[in-house]
């Protein structure tokens, strides 16, 4: 017991370590880790570690994706649901069918259903490898198609899988993979919506903000196991109710909570997310044993080697069409962009919207609102197109951003062993793990480098400054619009303006009208500041 206590001790110390020296070095993190962790595997003193698959899966992402979605302005995921259903759906599973019939080719008496299995496991991309693109000079449009795309591709990598490896021993029908994955996604939608709906009203009742934080730590397990029990993808399920904690959750929890969460949370992701690719680097020693050795070791790297050029390739053969299609897209919109300000203009002016439906005579002025709000949101949505326009420069960054990681490696660890499995079972499983290490060292390493060579655009930084003037004008407005009261302490009247200010950013981060991060910022400026007003206690403050 106290072997393993020094040893999870000396794991944070990396951790912690790799997150203070990497920077320095101009290194990501995760890739300090990775190599760490192979370093270590293979001293002769260091017993073989093996990590259950399901403690990846089950344990470590859930929570990861549910800290990354529920940072994750929901606005950015509905303006890319195009681009990321794209690339985490028919991606995953066109690369999974081409890679199988590449592997086929490269390894004798392999099955083509378990080479599609090896497809699916090493299509997807990693949510915390994907990480490392953020810390990189990119637009905020580039890295939200990734985050989306890595938050949303597990659960088509895990359900072609199941269908690949349910394939071995049955016939498998087009039709039955696309049941199962809208069965997984649909279910695992309404479980995470439910339990995100009810986390909010519970922990909003809750006086306690570190209570109500360590609640918030049930949360994507309180998604995750449900849905699989279901049916469901567990992941999908996690993120969902953390897009409607991120959503909901400002207008419902105190400041207190928020900044709490926001605490508590970015240490538990940071020990999360070194935690996986620490372990990634223990696990090679025992990888390699169980797979021969090295001469299979070095099998496992050429054969990894092109599978990772065969991702690249497809993901190539993805991205750009989806280029040309996001570019007719943004035009059309443009084009709408003078009939959209018409119709504003009307609404401005007071004019009746036309009747629907012999019953309708006018619509009521919820009704009208409702549209109103509708037409903001387009022209918001119109400007951001052509603010952020993704060229080749932007895809280049796009393909080769997409790094794999401990789903791959995790994944590759749930094919079935003995006779239910393939023969060749110790073989995928280093070739995966030899993907993602190749994907990140190589990748990861490399993409600095390749986005300063590119040069893709950026966010414009008198755009931004333009954002944050706009936005500290609207919440000067929003305390205009709330006056003191007869005999109000000024303690009560600010707190009351702090609030009015905090609905009306909401209510323009819902409408999407200014830069998300321009909104976060000022968002947390009003929580610190109400935050320090019910600490100086009374009334008057």
């Amino acid at each position: 017991m106290e072997t393993a206590i020094a040893l999870a001790a000396a794991g944070l110390l990396a951790v912690a370590l790799a997150a203070v020296v990497g920077p320095r070095l101009h290194v990501p993190a995760p890739l300090v880790l990775v190599v760490l962790g192979v370093v270590v595997s293979v001293l002769p003193f260091v017993p073989v570690v093996e990590v259950p698959p399901e403690l990846v899966l089950s344990g470590i992402l859930p929570p990861l994706l549910y800290s990354t979605s529920a940072a994750m302005p929901a606005m950015d995921l509905r303006r890319e649901l195009g681009a990321v259903s794209a690339l985490s759906v028919a991606l995953v599973v066109v690369s999974a069918l081409v890679l199988g019939w590449v592997f086929t080719l490269l390894v004798p008496d392999l099955p083509y259903s378990w080479a599609v299995a090896l497809g699916a496991v090493i299509s997807p991309t990693d949510a915390v490898a994907t990480s490392i693109a953020k810390q990189a000079d990119v637009s905020h449009r580039v890295t939200a198609i990734l985050e989306g795309e890595s938050l949303l591709n597990d659960a088509s990598a895990l359900v072609l899988l199941r269908a690949a490896v349910a394939g071995s021993a049955t016939a498998v029908s087009l039709w039955g993979v696309a049941g199962q994955f809208v069965l997984a996604v649909a279910v695992a939608v309404v479980v995470g919506l439910l339990v995100g709906r009810a986390s909010v009203r519970v922990r909003g009742r809750v006086s306690d903000p570190t209570a109500a934080t360590v609640i918030s730590f049930t949360v994507p397990f309180a998604a995750a196991l449900p849905a699989e029990a279901l049916g469901g993808s567990g992941l999908v399920a996690a993120v969902a109710a953390g897009l409607v904690v991120g959503r909901r959750g400002p207008r419902v929890l105190r400041p207190q909570q928020r900044r709490s969460d926001e605490e508590n949370w970015a240490t538990v992701s940071l020990v999360l997310e070194g935690a996986v690719f620490l372990l990634m680097g223990l696990e090679i020693a025992g990888i390699v044993s169980a797979a021969g050795g090295a001469d299979v070791a070095v099998r496992a790297l050429g054969l990894a080697v092109v599978g990772l050029l065969g991702v690249v390739v497809v993901r190539t053969a993805v991205v750009a069409p989806l280029l040309g299609w996001l570019h007719l897209r943004s035009t059309r919109w443009q084009r709408a962009r003078g009939r959209v300000e018409a119709m504003q203009e009307r609404l401005a002016g007071g004019e009746p919207l036309p009747a629907r439906g012999r019953s309708s005579r006018r619509r009521r002025e919820v009704d009208v609102q409702r549209f109103g709000r509708r037409v903001r949101q387009v022209l918001a949505d119109i400007d951001y197109l052509a603010a952020s326009p993704l060229g080749p420069r932007e895809g280049a960054v796009v393909v080769w951003a997409g790094m794999r990681g401990a789903v791959t490696v995790a994944a590759a660890q749930t094919l079935p062993t003995g006779d239910d499995g393939p023969e060749q079972r110790s073989l995928l499983v280093l070739v995966a793990f030899a993907v993602a290490a190749v994907s990140l060292l190589v990748q990861g390493g490399t993409l600095s480098v390749l986005i300063r060579w590119l040069r893709p655009a950026v966010d414009d930084p008198e755009v931004l400054a333009r954002e944050r003037v706009e936005v500290l004008q609207l919440v000067r407005d929003s305390w205009a619009a709330v006056p003191p009261e007869a005999g109000e302490p000024d303690k009560q009247h600010r707190l009351r303006q702090l609030r009015a200010s905090r609905d009306a950013l909401l209510d323009a981060r819902d409408v999407g009208v200014h830069d998300a991060d321009v909104l976060g910022g000022a968002l947390a400026a009003v929580d610190a500041e109400e935050v320090a007003l019910d600490l100086r206690g009374g009334p008057q403050g």
